[in-house]
């Protein structure tokens, strides 16, 4: 057989179905999302409602009602979209004919036909509540997406997103989080709502614009001070130099304290990515540009997923991304470091908490796990 499992979850489905084994098909589909498609234009009318309806299944004849897994889903289609439901969601689901299967990835060799009738669907719920989930922080990718070139270098360059969603790290097309719930969250954490709204804030984060300016002044100032010393600069030359500056443009007593204390911080910043393995003994982050390309390959695959852009713009805009990036940096460690630093500096506070301890589970996946892309894309 030539058929290649897109992910894992595939191909444990497949392999349970040749030994007949429902309990272990179960168990795989109690700790997965699955995926019910339908017109855009219903989606959009009534966001919040899920027409799922029986089809004939042409393997057996019989009505079921299709779920999708994610490696099979279909080519992004601008009017066809996705939502994510998960095992207990089709049990609790109101089946107007229990004589109707549940058929997930029907006509695929990942193909798993249940019968629905309320005492199979009490197993479903009982399995789903025996499961324990994982939502994200895992490193996951699609077989059969792209693996190698200037694509997959960009879409390696959202990995720590990736991770942080548990979302296979190398697909552009049908579906990063559902329809809905993409388009939910660019609304509340973004401000986005359409295509021109999508293209402002893709050009603020391929122009490192995104990000405030403050921690970039500061690491720029350090890195002009090197190039003139031939040497880092001791920190209280470096933080004098940077709030000099500062002062010299008759900036306001309270800008220049304050940038006094982002070179402190980032020096504490530093000192613990060394700690934790992040930054090599003697390392530095020159520049956290990288907070904002990452985000770019982010936002290029979230736009996709909401139908705020197309394919196309969304992989231009990935593959300049991962340019933009290659550089800024000289390896996957140096471009982790700058999209930490970005990260840290804007949300954690120096609380070293979530913020911090998924970003830095992220990089410790993609630097160790063998089959991370950063392990297998060159970086040059």
């Amino acid at each position: 057989m030539n058929w290649i499992p897109p992910t894992a979850v595939e191909r444990e489905l497949y392999e349970a179905g040749l030994r007949g084994d429902v309990e272990a098909q179960l168990r795989v589909l109690a700790a997965e999302g699955l995926f019910i498609g339908q017109p855009r234009h219903e989606v959009d009318a009534e966001p919040d409602m899920i027409y799922w309806r029986a089809v004939t299944d042409p393997a057996t004849g019989g009505r079921c009602r299709p779920v999708l897994t994610r490696g099979m889903l279909p080519p992004w289609h601008p009017d066809w979209v996705f939502h994510e439901v998960t095992l207990r969601w089709l049990a609790e689901f109101s089946w107007p004919d229990p004589a109707q299967w549940l058929a997930v990835n029907g006509g695929t060799p990942a193909a798993v036909h249940l019968p629905a009738s309320p005492q199979h669907r009490a197993v479903w719920r009982r399995y789903y509540a025996e499961n324990d989930r994982t939502t994200g922080n895992r490193l996951t990718a699609l077989h059969t997406g792209t693996l190698f070139g200037p694509l997959a270098f960009g879409l390696a360059c959202g990995g720590h997103l990736a991770v942080a969603n548990g979302v296979p790290w190398n697909e552009v097309g049908t579906v990063c989080r559902d329809y809905t719930t993409e388009r939910q969250s660019l609304r509340e954490s973004w401000g986005l709502t359409d295509h021109p709204g999508w293209q402002r804030q893709m050009a603020a984060l391929l122009d490192y614009s995104n990000s405030p300016p403050e921690p970039e002044f500061a690491l720029q100032v350090r890195e002009q001070l090197r190039r003139h010393l031939g040497e880092l600069p001791p920190a209280d030359l470096w933080r004098e130099t940077a709030a000099g500056s500062l002062q010299d443009r008759c900036a306001p007593p309270r800008i220049v304290k304050e940038m006094e204390e982002l070179v402190r911080r980032i020096m504490r910043y530093e000192a613990r990515f060394r700690a934790d393995g992040l930054l090599p003994e003697d390392g530095r982050v020159a520049t956290a540009a990288a907070y904002d390309y990452g985000r770019a390959t982010g936002l290029a695959r979230w736009g996709l997923a909401a139908r705020f852009c197309n394919p196309q713009e969304a992989e231009q805009a990935i593959v300049h991304a991962g340019a933009l990036s290659k550089a800024a940096y000289r390896s996957w460690g140096e471009f982790s470091a700058g999209y930490l630093l970005g990260r840290v500096l804007r949300f954690d506070d120096e609380e070293y908490g979530s913020f911090y301890e998924g970003a830095l589970n992220a990089h410790r996946l993609l630097m160790e796990d063998e089959g991370s892309p950063w392990r297998n894309i060159p970086w040059s």
